[in-house]
């Protein structure tokens, strides 16, 4: 179980990104909190990650077709939205790391909706926010293609900032995070994700992963550092990492136009040990590569923005 002092720590992954202590913050921790604590979000993370830990030493896969999957998120995201699509390089017909920016929570839905069928896509997702709803929970049972991420959240990093600086109102609520929120950061966690992604690379399958590690707040930004584990996965497995470019999610609105800019592999060779020098190196040439995916200076378009606070807020 994590301490407080150890969640305190974990400040510093949200350099001057942390949310204010609005309502609308607090009812998110709740809501977070209530996840985490859930028996059914407790059993359906546990189920998912064995399933994928099977599928990562070679058994068959259970879940719907790439090709259902991929057409049934394509009439739901294009009912909704207008799509535009822009290559610097084919997507390869083989595993490979997606490495994308992220705004919002239907970006891996956007993403799955126009990638190739094959190779077969996992996507590696915050776990409370992938199952924190009975109908998501559902819905992901039979489609599959998910590896639940634990980890803290920046709105409950921000509640224990508020409770160190003396709002003693928010203690019971700190308190129980520290308490029920599992960050993910032990060794038994690292190693058990980084053996399913592994595992499931070398099978054939490829990863979608957003490095940022959190959503973004401003469209053609960057949240920086990049989180390691893109680099680790890539050095060690010896898959390029596709850069990706996702441009408009931050605020959505019914028939907006949606950008997905796919950029060239990058390909580094592969090692079981990477050195700090050779994630530094990666961590370079990505990030770079994805700045150059995104807008240098992004307008949002002036149009009426039918359905935005429930598009905004569909997924959470």
């Amino acid at each position: 179980m994590p301490t407080p002092s150890s969640l305190s720590d974990l400040s510093s992954d949200f350099p001057g990104v942390l949310p204010p202590l609005t309502d609308a913050t607090i009812d998110r921790v709740k809501e977070g909190l209530a996840a985490a604590q859930s028996p059914q979000v407790k059993d359906m993370i546990e189920k998912v990650l064995n399933h994928a830990e099977a599928m990562s030493s070679g058994e068959p896969h259970p879940y719907l077709s790439g090709n259902f999957r991929r057409i049934s998120i394509r009439l739901f995201i294009r009912a909704l939205f207008r799509v535009r699509v822009e290559y610097q390089a084919p997507l390869p017909h083989q595993p490979t790391i997606l490495a994308a920016n992220h705004l919002s929570h239907i970006d891996p839905f956007l993403l799955l909706s126009e990638i190739p069928v094959a190779p077969y896509y996992y996507i590696l997702g915050d776990a409370r926010s992938l199952y924190n709803k009975c109908w998501k929970r559902r819905l992901l049972k039979i489609a599959g293609g998910t590896i639940p991420i634990q980890r803290i959240w920046k709105e409950e990093i921000a509640v224990i900032k508020a409770v160190q600086a003396g709002k003693q109102s928010l203690a019971g609520l700190a308190h129980a995070i520290e308490q029920d929120i599992p960050t993910g950061t032990s060794i038994q966690s690292l190693r058990r994700l980084d053996r399913i992604v592994n595992g499931l690379l070398a099978t054939g399958y490829g990863i979608i992963i957003f490095p940022e590690g959190r959503l973004g707040s401003q469209e053609g930004q960057l949240c920086l550092p990049l989180k390691r584990g893109t680099m680790i996965y890539a050095l060690r497995s010896g898959v390029p990492i596709i850069p990706v470019g996702i441009i408009g999610t931050n605020n959505l609105y019914f028939q907006k136009e949606l950008t997905i800019r796919f950029g060239k592999p990058l390909i580094f060779p592969k090692t079981d040990r990477p050195r700090p020098q050779d994630i530094r190196t990666v961590s370079q040439r990505l990030q770079q590569a994805m700045v150059d995916l995104l807008p240098q200076a992004y307008s949002e378009p002036n149009e009426v923005k039918l359905f935005s606070h429930f598009l905004n807020h569909m997924l959470w």
